[in-house]
């Protein structure tokens, strides 16, 4: 599992968009809350890190005071900058860690409950399949629109891993399973 740090970071956010933001999944998965965390790192700390350093140059200077000068400003420019590059490499440290996380097997038990889920969600597209082609066959107009989101679907559990899932399966089963009981 040789993967760069740029993969990592691409494997990270997708890691991230594909968890569905559903608070009842507190209760089963702990991966849950880290996601929500890096999630309001990614969004939030790029901004706090450029207000950080405004702050930090705009109080140093003394403007506030009445006795400003830009070679205050100046000599607080190295401390804004350490403090700004501390925040705005939390994001990066976010997307990597969730990167590494989509990387990694699941453990045996949460890898069955993860089988049986993908079951379930087989056997389900297959009703619904079954369904849409019934209600379908009434209805030229409509054939084509539910046979589309039926073909997606099946591609989508098609490429779920069936062997040695990874987290980032987890996350797209989870994905797929809230999506079709929208």
């Amino acid at each position: 599992m040789n993967i760069s740090v740029v993969e990592l970071i691409k494997l990270g956010q997708k890691y991230l968009a594909l968890w569905p933001d559903k608070p009842e999944l507190t209760q089963y998965f702990e991966d849950y809350r880290a996601v929500q965390s890096a999630r309001f790192v990614c969004r939030y700390f790029p901004a706090l890190a450029m207000f950080t350093v405004i702050m930090q140059l705009y109080l140093a200077s003394g403007y506030p005071l009445g006795q400003g000068s830009i070679n205050n400003a100046i000599n607080a420019l190295p401390q804004a900058l350490v403090y700004g590059l501390f925040l705005i490499s939390m994001p990066v440290q976010a997307l990597v860690l969730s990167g590494v996380k989509a990387d990694k097997l699941l453990p045996p038990s949460l890898a069955s409950w993860y089988h049986s889920g993908l079951e379930k969600v087989k056997q389900q597209g297959k009703e619904k399949t079954a369904e849409q082609v019934g209600y379908n066959n009434d209805r030229n107009n409509e054939q084509s629109n539910g046979h589309r989101y039926s073909h997606s679907n099946k591609n989508a559990i098609a490429s779920l891993a069936t062997y040695k899932p990874r987290y980032i399966d987890l996350a797209q089963l989870l994905q797929l399973t809230f999506a079709t009981t929208k």
